[in-house]
């Protein structure tokens, strides 16, 4: 028989995946949904695996700033409401091996009531202590904080009773994080001009608008390094979507439109989100009419093409969701078990920490809870520890992942 060229080797292995990938989705189907994930996030995965596209992301570039440890994961210390408990979850974090917490620092909490003033109107006491003790407790266990930057105050949003509103005068916003900065300067490093701008529920339910959201990173910019000119911006974590409409806007539109309304010259670092949603973490497919873990490669080809390949990107938020017992769909943020999302998510971080040398932090989503509210909802099923701070797989996994890999 005659040997395949080179050139045609990988065109009949594609073929033969293909064929296997159709028998194989087949079986599949007649699986239960979620012992067929596997098989199906396998085939799929060497199936597009064999035709990757490749894109323009200057993988040789070397990007700045760099981190030695870029394992994150998303905090909600701001509602647990004993100090011991905040510092539980922290000593938590970083038994398993991270590095990074995702915190918010939430303006409507820290100047609730009136510009200027930081009490809390209902109990009178001051509004800072609980980030205060947040900052140190991290300093101390050695952990870097990345300061999430946003909702905003009643009196910041008239007429708006959605706390993720911008604020009526930028300048409000302005003298909000230039306070933030100015007080933890020396201990906080890291700050993200606000989140999932992209989508109209985090932008107080407002048609989605890329200018106004570069025009608030400038002010948040010039005003956070007025104060501490060592501080890193990231730019606002783009949530990852292929809508084109008010309510919702594809994020490499969202971020074309941002850097023609002269937003390169306001941030440091690229963000975006890169969850799994309903494919396994080596789906390599692009342009399957669906997002997936590979889609930061879209947004790294247009960093590149706007001239920012010395720019890293660090994933604000990415993780696979296991449902409550008994829910019957739909699916909105996938469908796998505990130890498909342990499995996943290393699987993940391997691949990024391999593949992806322009990608720093990675920030999972997320840690904890403060209660149950969430109980017997799809949210819940990202956590990594339950409110009474029992571990999940995924925690586990992550612990063995840093240990592995040498950062325990």
């Amino acid at each position: 028989m005659k040997p395949l060229s080179r050139e045609a080797g990988p065109r009949v292995f594609a073929i033969i995946v293909t064929l296997a990938m159709v028998a194989g989705l087949g079986l599949a189907f007649y699986l239960p949904s979620v012992a067929g994930n596997d098989l199906r996030f396998w085939l799929i995965a060497a199936w597009s695996g064999a035709r990757e596209e490749q894109h323009a992301t200057a993988p040789g570039t070397l990007v700045s700033p760099r981190v030695e440890n870029g394992l994150g994961v998303n905090t909600f210390l701001e509602q647990e409401v004993e100090p011991s408990k905040r510092a539980r979850t922290l000593s938590m974090a970083r038994d398993a091996g991270f590095h990074w917490i995702r915190q918010e620092f939430r303006w409507e909490e820290i100047e609730p009531a009136t510009k200027g003033e930081f009490l809390d109107p209902k109990f009178g006491n001051n509004t800072w202590e609980k980030y205060d003790q947040i900052v140190d407790t991290a300093t101390v266990l050695g952990l870097e904080i990345i300061a999430r930057l946003d909702t905003s105050p009643p009196w910041a949003r008239p007429g708006n009773r959605h706390a993720f509103t911008p604020p009526e005068r930028l300048d409000d916003y302005g003298d909000f994080v230039a306070a933030v900065a100015s007080r933890y300067r020396g201990r906080l490093h890291y700050y993200q001009i606000w989140n999932e701008p992209n989508l109209s529920f985090e932008w107080g339910n407002q048609p989605v608008d890329a200018v106004a959201t570069t025009e608030l990173l400038k002010v948040a910019y010039t005003r956070i390094k007025a104060v501490d000119p060592s501080a890193v911006i990231l730019a606002p974590a783009l949530a990852p979507t292929l809508a084109d409409g008010p309510g919702a806007l594809n994020e490499l539109v969202f971020l074309q439109q941002m850097y023609d309304a002269g937003a390169a010259a306001y941030f440091e670092i690229g963000s975006v989100q890169a969850y799994g949603l309903r494919d396994g973490p080596d789906d390599r497919r692009l342009g399957n009419g669906d997002v997936n873990f590979s889609r930061p490669l879209l947004f790294r080809a247009l960093m590149v093409r706007n001239g920012d390949a010395a720019k890293p990107i660090w994933i604000s938020e990415f993780g696979w969701n296991v449902p409550p017992p008994g829910h019957e769909g739909p699916y909105v943020y996938g469908n796998v078990t505990e130890d498909q999302q342990a499995r996943y998510t290393v699987r993940a971080l391997d691949r990024a920490r391999t593949e992806w040398p322009w990608v720093g932090v990675m920030n999972l989503w997320y840690l904890k809870r403060a209660d149950d509210r969430e109980a017997g909802t799809l949210l819940a099923g990202f956590r990594l520890l339950d409110p009474d701070f029992t571990p999940r797989p995924v925690y586990g996994a992550v612990r063995d992942y840093a240990k592995r890999v040498g950062l325990l």
